[in-house]
C-alpha cells in the first residue's frame, strides 16, 4: 500500500508540517492541484476543496490549532500528491478495465521515492511536472485544450446553416458564416473582404486545410460531411482533446528511436525514426464490429507471396455461401480445399462435398488461396506475432485507399504500398535491394525472409492529436472507444490505495 509504505519510510513523521506549521512545500502542491484542468483532469479529484479549508483554518488560528486536524492535512496532502501523481504517470482511467482491446504497457515509477526526494529538495512542482508525457504532441494538445476552451466558454462557434453543397466560384449568403467559422478555427486569416457571399480561392484553400485536419476528402467544396465536422459544438472537441491527452498519458515513456506507428482511428501507418516521420502510407483497419486492437510488439520477418488460410469465420460468412451458389467460385479465387486443418492434410476434390450438409458449426474444412496477384493478403505479409493473429498485409483490392473512412478488413491491416516498407525494412540487408524484393515476389512461391533487425510496431488509437506546426488533427470515433473513456474521466477517483 504506497500511502502507509510512504509514512512507514519516514518513521511515521508528517511530510508537510513542521514545529512552525505548514512548510513551503504545500503552496507548491496546491498550485500544481489548483492546475490540474491544463492536464483535462478535475482539481476537485485530488481533495483540493479540504485541504484549502483545512489550511485556512490552520493559519486563521495558529495557537489552537488541533493537531488531529493537522495529521489530517498532512494525509490529504501526500494523497493527493500520490494520486495526481500516478494519473499525469499513467492516466486516471485504467484503460483495460474500460476497452478490451487495449494491451499497451503504461509507464511506472516508484512515486514515494520520488514525493520524498521532492520534500528534501523542496521541487515538489517540478517533480509532477517530470511525470508528464515527455513526447511534444501531449504539450500541444493541452495548448489546444485551452484554446477549445476559452471558445467554447463564449458560446462555441457560429453554426454554418444547413443547404446545398457548395464549391469556389458560388454565391450563397452562408459563405459569410462559412467564412467566419474557417477564421475560428484558424483555418482561415482575417482580412477584409469586399464580395461576402462569394466562395473564392481563399475559401477554397481554407476549407481543403479544415478538411485535411479533420479526415475529411480535401475537396474544397462544402459537403454533408464537412458541414457536421463544421457544426460539431466546441464542447465535444473539448471532450475529444481531453480523452487523447489521457491516452497519450498511457503510452510508453519511450516508443523507440525507430518504431512504425499505426493510428487506427487515421487509417495511416507512420515510419518514425528520431521522431521524425520517413514514411506514410494509408491502412485499411477492422471493420467496427471486430475493431483492432490496440497493442505493441515487434516485426521479426516476411513472408512473400503468402498463402493464405482463411480462418472459419470468413469461410462460414463468405466463402461456403458462395462455393454454394457456384462450385467454380474455388478455382476463379485460387482456393484449394482440404478435409482438415493438420499439416499433414491432403487436398480434396470439393465438387465431392455436398455443401448444403456444411453449416459453421460443422465447417471443418480448410480453404487456402494459393500465392498470387489476387491473395487476399496480397504479396507480402508482415509479421509481429501476437496472440491477436493480426498483421500488416498488401491487399488486392487497391480501390479501398480511395475511401476517407477505411474500415474494411476482417481482423489484420492493409498497407498501401506494402513494396517500399519491405524495402525499408531490409535495406540493411545486402542484396535485398528492391529489384531483388520484385524478383522474390515474380517467383509466385511462398518465402520467408526475417529482418537482420527488428522493428517496434504500435498499434495506436488516437481521434485528435498535434501536429509538429501545433495544428490540431481530429477524427471520427470509428470504435465509438472515446465516450467510455471520458466518462471514467469525470468519475470521482478513488485513492492511491484504492479508497474513495
Amino acid at each position: 500500500m504506497t500511502l502507509p509504505r510512504f509514512y512507514e519510510q519516514r518513521g511515521y513523521q508528517p511530510a508537510w508540517i513542521d514545529d512552525s506549521g505548514l512548510k513551503p512545500q504545500v503552496e507548491g502542491l496546491v498550485r500544481m492541484l489548483r492546475a490540474a484542468a491544463q492536464e483535462g483532469l478535475n482539481p476537485l479529484d485530488y481533495h483540493l476543496t479540504e485541504i484549502e479549508a483545512k489550511r485556512e483554518a490552520i493559519r486563521a488560528d495558529r495557537r489552537r490549532v488541533n493537531p488531529d486536524r493537522l495529521t489530517e492535512l498532512d494525509l490529504l496532502l501526500t494523497d493527493a500528491y500520490l494520486l495526481y501523481g500516478y494519473h499525469l504517470l499513467a492516466g486516471k482511467v485504467n484503460p483495460e478495465t474500460i476497452d478490451p482491446e487495449w494491451f499497451i504497457a503504461r509507464r511506472k515509477a516508484d512515486l514515494v521515492t520520488i514525493l520524498q526526494n521532492a520534500l528534501d529538495s523542496n521541487q515538489v512542482e517540478a517533480s509532477l511536472r517530470s511525470l508528464l508525457p515527455s513526447h511534444s504532441g501531449y504539450y500541444a494538445l493541452r495548448g489546444a485544450l485551452a484554446a477549445h476552451r476559452a471558445i467554447a466558454a463564449q458560446g462555441g462557434w457560429a453554426a454554418v446553416p444547413d443547404g446545398p453543397g457548395l464549391r469556389k466560384g458560388d454565391r450563397d449568403p452562408r459563405v459569410e458564416s462559412l467564412r467566419v467559422r474557417l477564421t475560428a478555427a484558424g483555418d482561415l486569416e482575417t482580412k477584409e473582404v469586399f464580395d461576402k457571399e462569394l466562395f473564392d480561392e481563399d475559401l477554397d484553400r481554407a476549407l481543403q486545410k479544415f478538411q485535411g485536419r479533420h479526415g475529411l476528402n480535401s475537396s474544397g467544396g462544402l459537403n454533408a460531411n464537412t458541414l457536421t465536422a463544421l457544426n460539431l459544438p466546441a464542447e465535444v472537441r473539448v471532450r475529444q482533446i481531453m480523452v487523447n491527452m489521457e491516452r497519450c498519458r498511457w503510452l510508453p515513456q519511450d516508443l523507440g528511436e525507430q518504431y512504425i506507428m499505426v493510428n487506427i482511428a487515421n487509417f495511416e501507418l507512420d515510419v518514425v525514426e528520431a521522431d521524425r516521420v520517413v514514411m506514410t502510407m494509408r491502412v485499411v483497419v477492422d471493420r467496427p464490429y471486430r475493431r483492432t486492437p490496440v497493442f505493441s510488439d515487434m516485426i521479426t520477418y516476411l513472408v512473400f507471396c503468402p498463402y493464405w488460410h482463411v480462418p472459419k469465420g470468413i469461410a462460414a460468412a463468405d466463402i461456403l455461401p458462395q462455393l454454394r451458389r457456384d462450385i467454380g467460385y474455388l478455382t476463379q479465387n485460387n482456393i484449394k480445399v482440404f478435409p482438415e486443418w493438420g499439416p499433414e492434410s491432403k487436398e480434396i476434390d470439393p465438387t465431392g462435398v455436398d455443401w448444403f450438409r456444411v453449416n459453421s458449426g460443422n465447417l471443418n474444412y480448410r480453404f487456402r488461396q494459393e500465392p498470387g496477384p489476387s491473395n487476399a493478403l496480397g504479396r507480402i505479409k508482415f509479421m509481429f506475432p501476437n496472440k491477436f493473429n493480426v498483421y500488416l498485409h498488401d491487399t488486392p483490392s487497391r480501390e479501398l485507399f480511395a475511401v476517407s473512412e477505411r474500415t474494411f478488413s476482417s481482423g489484420c491491416i492493409r498497407i498501401e504500398r506494402p513494396l517500399d516498407l519491405a524495402e525499408y525494412l531490409l535495406r540493411d540487408e545486402p542484396g535485398w535491394k528492391r529489384e531483388k524484393i520484385i524478383a522474390v515476389i515474380e517467383k509466385n512461391v511462398e518465402q520467408t525472409k526475417r529482418l537482420p533487425r527488428p522493428v517496434t510496431i504500435h498499434l495506436l488509437y488516437l481521434t485528435a492529436w498535434a501536429e509538429n506546426d501545433g495544428r490540431v488533427q481530429f477524427r471520427n470515433d470509428i470504435y465509438l472507444r472515446d465516450e467510455p473513456v471520458y466518462q471514467a474521466l469525470t468519475e470521482r477517483p478513488v485513492s492511491i490505495d484504492g479508497r474513495e
